[in-house]
């Protein structure tokens, strides 16, 4: 490799590494620097009948949407306003019960004028992230989430960089707060995501679950012979065996069959079980549930109260895309 080229790929890994420090540094720094404001904006933002409106102006605005499609999948009703837009009639999208979460790191984008008047002039909560605590927009904030004075990651011009990473690392600490306020679960979370291979993962057993007559069970005291029956009707590698009081007391597989070959058509099922086999509840996520079948294990039996209620094959899961 020539002595130029060399030089050259050495020059961008130095570069990508000192950016990454630098923002690093700065994202301690906004960590230390949460105080009572931040408190204060997620008790406001946790209380609002209406909506979160978010709005920003060039890469500002950018992650403002982000924030908000954050917020919005977690739980919290939020929109992104375009500033420009909101000038020529969108205004009439912020009522009486949002509240503003505006983002410019100088605070004085002229394009957010007309917003942060419309929150004054109608008494609107406005929540501000700027860096300037004295621009317009931190005099004008009920709420002031201040970043801390960084510097931007290029030496010669301040491009957005550091600035819009702490912006972005404040709005997830935000959406993270909000999730654990209000006890956000990953079951509210699927209905936000029911699509894709996160959607995937996050339905429950009992919806991807065989259950009823599809299910391979037997008895304590089955013959064997009737038992490899029912295994080869049902078409799942097993059969559950039950005891008197309908709960599950073992599973047979393939590999009980040939740990047991010998003399195997003689025995019942009890000689040949598992006992104490691995389960799964209704309600555990199958993104969980793919989990748990590690190794050898390609069938969950699905019990409530010892009792099953439905058989779980690996195939299932990938069917779905959770794997």
């Amino acid at each position: 490799m020539p002595l130029s080229d060399m030089a050259e790929k050495t020059a961008a890994l130095e570069a990508g590494r000192r950016v990454l420090r630098l923002e690093a540094q700065a994202l301690n720094d906004l960590a230390e620097s949460l105080g009572r404001t931040f408190s204060e904006a997620v008790d406001r933002i946790s209380a609002l009948k209406g909506r979160l409106v978010l709005s920003g102006m060039g890469k500002s605005g950018h992650i403002a949407r982000k924030i908000a499609a954050t917020l919005a999948s977690t739980g919290q009703p939020a929109l992104f306003v375009h500033p420009g837009e909101a000038s020529h009639g969108d205004l009439g999208m912020i009522g009486n019960d949002d509240a503003v979460l505006a983002l410019s790191k100088t605070g004085e984008t002229r394009e957010l004028a007309d917003i942060i008047a419309h929150t004054r002039r109608f008494d609107i909560p406005l929540i501000a992230i700027t860096a300037d605590a004295a621009s317009a927009l931190g005099r004008a904030a009920d709420i002031l989430l201040l970043l801390p004075d960084a510097p931007e990651a290029v030496d010669a011009f301040n491009a957005p960089t550091t600035s819009t990473t702490l912006q972005l690392a404040l709005g997830d600490a935000l959406a993270v707060a909000l999730i654990e306020r209000r006890g956000f679960s990953a079951q509210d979370f699927r209905v936000f995501h029911p699509g894709g291979k996160l959607g995937a993962a996050l339905r429950t057993v009992g919806e991807l679950m065989h259950g009823g007559d599809a299910m391979p069970l037997t008895r304590l005291d089955t013959p064997m012979p009737e038992a490899l029956l029912v295994m080869t009707e049902k078409r799942f590698g097993c059969v559950g065996v039950v005891d008197e009081a309908g709960k599950l007391a073992g599973v047979i597989t393939d590999g009980d069959l040939r740990r047991h070959m010998d003399g195997l058509m003689s025995l019942k099922t009890r000689d040949v079980m598992t006992r104490c086999p691995a389960t799964v509840s209704p309600s555990l996520l199958a993104g969980e549930a793919l989990r748990r079948m590690s190794g050898r294990i390609t069938v969950l039996f699905v019990v409530e109260d010892q009792r099953p209620v439905g058989v779980l094959h690996i195939h299932d899961l990938l069917r779905q895309g959770v794997a």
